[in-house]
């Protein structure tokens, strides 16, 4: 019997086939030709092999963007083991519950987080083997990576014929809770297909991300999606605003992504005279700023294709016509709507949870949840957790997190709101606003701000400044001004942080008993809020 391959091995070989010599990869100031990638994934398969992993094993990579990732992660594919891309800015309990809830049989790590990682997998019994990158062997260390890719550069053997793929498993963010591990029983590449689409790629072009690997846009639209279309894959360690560009010129990158606040930053960076001279023609973007989009375009001379996507099921929107501010429409035959607490659908224009389903059913499922699973597929439909809405024309605008909403004198109130009002504010970055408890019940509302640099504001300019842009039970009571949020990898930011530190010393608040205006909450609002 043949051996199994998975689609993305099929992929690389036959890049490897047709061109060998041509350049796939490129970081810093190597390059990577698709010969010498199927070099390193032969050997990463055949060392995993070696070092005792099997087919359907899991296998965690903390590991920060550096091609040993990837031959890391191709190596498990080509020998039919799961890949569990893993944040490398994951610590503590939330590490150990990634390591002990995939069930790990092995893991690579980065040698700047081998004491996090000693620390983190202590109880987890299935985890037998460890490989390190950019240090030595030893201490509980198997091999290092020269080690695991000193293996034979052949077609791995596996003892099993045809022996059954473990999923490829990617953890949620954790903003609300512990992080879930989403398996994909059953892939539909066909959104992505459009996604790449319209990205306007051709073989041979160049797509640039300095996103994290482990998380799903670099991995599988950037990475991924470069392999498929036949495209260079640039990658760069981290995220630099001072740099970005001008890695977009020494690359010739004519795309990449943007998450989060990557456009809002890049716009902070001094205005340069050749800020549109870049070879970028088109930006696939998930979470522009609706007040941001348009000057980003001018200013930097590409086009904005803003879409919606997540790690826990596929189905995306895509907005291609430049509608500022909407996520787009469905595509490949994935349905959308907007529906209530009861699941029913909202009119259009009202804010609801945006739901979808696929046409094949569902696809994934939440690792050793099955009551979250079934919670999240209830009635056939996914629901994101996202809220949204629908305008006449079926586009769809992002509305916030649901469990980052508020309840506030009986009125649900969008985080969201507040911050795209406060960000419109010529002095401010970026903010965040989240429940804090009510001596009253419900919640009060505060804002955290990051000024721009060199800027000054304070509370009180802000909540003036919300005063008639918001309903009135929506401005915020609280306000503390900060040099930055607390934020995922991927550049969400962390609500959890934020509502778990509550009311600071430096915390400001609107109704403060002591008559001060713009003094700190004094001890009666942190004795409330206590």
């Amino acid at each position: 019997m043949t051996r199994a391959q998975s689609a993305i091995e099929m992929v690389v070989r036959e890049r490897a086939r047709v061109h060998p010599d041509a350049v796939w990869l490129a970081y810093e100031d190597q390059t990577v030709t698709w010969a010498e990638v199927l070099s390193y994934a032969n050997r990463a398969a055949n060392g995993w092999l070696e070092l005792g992993v099997r087919p359907a094993d899991r296998v965690a990579i903390l590991l920060g963007n550096c091609p040993e990732f990837i031959w890391s992660y191709l190596g498990l594919l080509f020998m039919g083991a799961g890949p569990v891309p893993v944040n490398t800015a994951q610590r503590g309990v939330t590490l150990h519950h990634i390591l002990a809830d995939s069930g790990a049989r092995a893991a690579v790590v980065a040698d700047s987080l081998r004491s996090t990682f000693d620390q983190a997998r202590a109880d987890c019994p299935d985890l037998e083997h460890a490989v390190v990158v950019g240090g030595p062997a030893g201490g509980g260390i198997d091999w290092d990576i020269d080690r695991l890719l000193s293996a034979p550069d052949t077609d791995p053997v596996i003892d099993v014929a045809d022996a059954p793929a473990a999923a490829a498993m990617l953890y949620t963010s954790g903003t609300t809770g512990p992080p879930k591990g989403v398996v994909t029983s059953s892939y539909d590449a066909s959104p992505i297909g459009v996604l790449l689409g319209a990205a306007g790629v051709q073989p041979g072009e160049t797509m640039y991300t300095p996103l994290p690997l482990f998380h799903g846009n670099a991995l599988y639209v950037s990475m991924i999606g470069s392999m498929v279309l036949d495209a260079r894959f640039a990658l760069a360690e981290r995220f630099s605003a001072s740099r970005f560009f001008d890695d977009c010129r020494r690359f010739d990158a004519v795309e990449f992504n943007a998450l989060g606040g990557m456009i809002s930053i890049l716009l902070k960076q001094p205005v340069r005279p050749d800020d549109a001279d870049n070879p970028v023609r088109t930006v696939l973007s998930a979470g522009c700023p609706p007040d941001r989009w348009e000057e980003f375009e001018r200013r930097f001379g590409l086009r904005l294709v803003e879409w919606f996507g997540m790690v826990d099921a596929p189905g995306i929107l895509l907005n291609t016509e430049g509608r500022v501010g909407s996520m787009g429409t469905p595509i490949a035959g994935v349905e959308f709507a907007v529906v209530d607490d009861d699941d029913e659908p909202v009119p259009v224009g009202h804010t609801g949870q945006l739901v979808f389903r696929h046409p094949q059913g569902q696809l994934t499922h939440y690792h050793g949840l099955p009551d979250a699973t079934e919670t999240a597929y209830r009635g056939g439909w996914f629901h994101t957790g996202d809220l949204a809405s629908q305008d006449a024309d079926g586009f769809y605008y992002y509305k916030g997190r649901k469990k980052e909403s508020i309840r506030r004198l009986g009125e649900n109130i969008s985080a969201w709101e507040i911050e795209t009002v406060v960000n419109a504010h010529p002095a401010v970055q970026e903010s965040a606003a989240h429940a804090v408890p009510s001596e009253l019940g419900e919640d009060e509302v505060k804002l955290v701000v990051v000024p721009k640099p060199g800027a000054r504001v304070s509370p009180e300019a802000l909540t003036e400044f919300c005063e008639g842009k918001v309903a009135r039970y929506a401005v915020p009571r609280y306000v503390e001004i900060v040099d930055e949020l607390p934020k995922t990898g991927t550049q969400r930011v962390q609500y959890g942080v934020l509502k778990e530190r509550g009311i600071t010393p430096a915390t400001w608040d609107r109704l403060d008993t002591d008559g001060t205006a713009g003094s700190p909450a004094g001890a009666t609002a942190k004795e409330q809020h206590a």
